[in-house]
């Protein structure tokens, strides 16, 4: 199906119910997801764990006052529907407080950093 989407739908489920850490299964775009999660604060730390065949993503979360760091996560172009932009067109997400994350030639990165290079690409989700 789609194993972003699952990504984000754990993450969410594990944080409704206050959980210190969740762990799915590994792809280096995951990876690289949660890598980005982590620089920008949403989350406390993110590791690969097993090889081979059995790679999973440890992922800590991240929560203040018992309140999650993250309070939404949305997956914006899903298999059946791409969704992509141009440098001049990426939107800031809730007035600048959130994220998108975006695939580029130029790897995985935020609106602002994208935005800040004049690259487009794919807008994958929206973190606030």
């Amino acid at each position: 199906m789609d194993p972003i989407a699952d990504m984000l739908t754990s993450i969410r489920n594990a944080q409704a119910v206050l959980k210190e850490t969740v762990v799915i299964p590994y792809s280096e775009i995951k990876f690289e997801i949660a890598k980005v999660l982590k620089k920008e604060n949403f989350i406390k730390e993110v590791e690969k764990k097993g090889r081979k065949t059995r790679k999973s993503i440890e992922i800590k979360l991240k929560y203040e006052n018992k309140k999650p760091a993250i309070l939404s996560l949305k997956r914006i172009s899903k298999p059946g529907q791409r969704i992509y932009t141009t440098a001049g067109k990426i939107k800031k997400v809730r007035s600048g407080y959130g994220i998108s994350i975006i695939s580029t030639s130029k790897g995985l990165m935020t609106n602002k950093q994208a935005r800040k290079q004049n690259i487009g690409g794919e807008i994958l989700c929206e973190i606030w």
